[in-house]
């Protein structure tokens, strides 16, 4: 008996997890990059936050997961923490679908849905099928897990300690709720966690009373994936993790508070048991977001309070570009060229707080870059999309060659930003590692670097100012910067060939002296461009 309640709660519990990944996979294939796209473009206004958490949600089947991507985006500095809570209230609306599907006794329909992806994905052609397919695969297979799992959990029928412990439950709601956060903790999905809790539900093994409190716990124990994805991360994104703990603990205590009068209107809203703890599940995160969203400016300090700390927050997306523009080319070529030179001035910025940190051996500026550097990748995509949509319009042809120099300009950019971020990797495990550096070897890498950072300022200014004069300074200076890097290159070999050199941190010192050199390239690139006149 005990083993084949544990074969089938496991195999249920595991076909069900299985058929969740399976249908969130579908349906995040369906939308494509939508996903990243609607995040990325929230706005400030909590409701509207809160109404895209909900969404994305149901498309990946998962608050923690949506909330692993709100920290992931807060981290890169693509989410204000505004945008952050607001969409991590909406995820906790969002994931309580799980439960109301599995709720419904439909798992009859478990085997003719992988009988339906069977016959669709043999016979369609086109991808979005096969995708659709796919989501109606994990359809079933969720259905079928819950279908194992409440057979397997028959034989506790026959067990009166286990229903001693439920009794518990109702009688102390505060052990279940730890337990219910328990075990979510442990199987890291709520929608699971509820799952099992209806599970139970369907073989008569636990109450009314027994089962909220588990659910009331399941909310806060879904919090900890988040936790955990923000370890190491910025303060943003530290504090939209707490949010979501912060939250979901704050509602709890509410309803344990008020625990008799939520029941009796849960109660109310549907005659079967299954019904009602997957209504108790919705009905919780609604109310606790009714409560919250009035209040959410308050809130939002809150968790500054619990989590201080000041952080420079980078200004998210195009600062220019506006498309209502577009029909007026000349004041778009303007709006795109002021673009692409606060975009010059973050990937400047990105190399020196890089070295900076190289030099001090100082690990917290890292995080800042990496922020700069999502940005900087985020800013040559729009600025690209906006200069091709100009270039769909009338234009003269000086216009024209105007938009070749500045999709040239913004490209040579992105790499200079890629180039930071390779210079911030190898900084980053210079310090983890604890990498040994000569007097000298630090000196020339100074030298180089404070020669390639003047090169950099002169071509951005070059740039700004459409100088000529200074462009073609910057492309003299070019030869003098790779005859630099071939000298110490010859140097730092001369080194370790004497074994006065730890070989780690050689090859540490000539990725900087890659790096440093291609940045001076790119910038030589953008000075040709000011040289060829193409009329920015």
């Amino acid at each position: 008996m005990i083993w084949q309640l544990i074969f089938g709660f496991v195999g249920g519990l595991g076909l069900f997890l299985f058929g969740m990944q399976m249908m969130a996979s579908g349906l995040q294939k369906v939308a494509g990059d939508k996903l990243r796209r609607i995040l990325e473009i929230l706005t400030s206004k909590s409701i509207i936050a809160t109404l895209t958490g909900i969404v994305v949600t149901l498309l990946v089947q998962s608050s923690s997961t949506t909330t692993v991507m709100v920290v992931g985006f807060a981290n890169a500095g693509l989410m204000n923490l505004n945008q952050a809570v607001g969409t991590i209230l909406g995820a906790n609306i969002g994931t309580t679908i799980t439960a109301q599907i599995v709720s419904f006794k439909i798992s009859a329909l478990a085997l003719p849905a992988i009988g339906v992806w069977a016959f669709i994905n043999f016979f369609a052609r086109r991808r979005l099928h096969k995708y659709l397919s796919q989501a109606i695969l994990g359809f079933g297979l969720l259905f079928y897990g819950m279908s194992t799992m409440a057979e397997g959990m028959r034989p506790l029928q026959d067990i009166p300690q286990f229903h001693n412990l439920l009794v518990y439950f109702a009688d102390y709601p505060l052990l279940g709720v730890l337990a219910g956060a328990l075990f979510t903790a442990l199987i890291q999905s709520s929608s699971a966690a509820s799952g099992a809790i209806i599970a139970l539900t369907l073989q008569d093994l636990i109450t009314f009373h027994s089962a909220v409190p588990l659910i009331l716990g399941l909310n806060v124990g879904t919090c900890v994936t988040a936790m955990l994805a923000s370890i190491g991360t910025s303060l943003t994104a530290r504090r939209a993790a707490a949010a979501h703990v912060l939250f979901n603990i704050f509602g709890v205590i509410i309803a344990l508070i008020f625990l008799n009068p939520f029941m009796d209107i849960v109660v109310k809203t549907a005659d079967t048991l299954p019904r009602q703890v997957a209504n108790a599940h919705t009905i919780f995160n609604v109310l606790n977001t009714m409560i919250v969203l009035p209040l959410f400016s308050l809130f939002v300090e809150l968790v500054r309070g619990l989590v201080p700390g000041e952080e420079v927050e980078i200004e998210i997306g195009p600062k220019y570009l506006d498309r209502r523009m577009l029909k007026t080319p000349a004041v778009a070529l303007g709006s795109a060229r002021k673009e692409i030179l606060r975009m010059a001035k973050i990937a400047r910025e990105m190399i020196s707080e890089s070295m900076d940190a190289f030099f001090k051996n100082d690990l917290k500026k890292l995080q800042h870059v990496l922020q700069m550097e999502e940005l900087v990748d985020d800013l040559e995509k729009q600025i690209t999309v906006y200069l091709a949509e100009l270039s769909q319009h009338s234009l003269t042809k000086q216009q024209t060659q105007s938009i070749q120099g500045l999709m040239s300009a913004a490209n040579d950019l992105e790499r200079i930003g890629d180039h930071a971020e390779v210079i911030l990797q190898r900084t980053q495990l210079k310090i983890e590692d604890k990498l040994p550096f000569s007097e000298m070897g630090l000196k020339e890498l100074r030298d180089i670097y404070t020669k390639v950072e003047a090169m950099l300022d002169r071509a951005i200014e070059s740039f700004d100012q459409e100088d000529k004069a200074l462009a073609r300074e910057v492309i003299e200076e070019d030869d003098v910067i790779d005859n630099l890097e071939r000298k110490l290159r010859k140097n730092h070999i001369n080194r370790i060939n004497e074994g006065s050199c730890y070989p780690p941190s050689g090859v540490l010192y000539l990725d900087l002296l890659s790096s440093f050199e291609r940045v001076a390239d790119h910038a030589t690139n953008i000075a040709e461009l000011v040289i060829a006149d193409y009329n920015f």
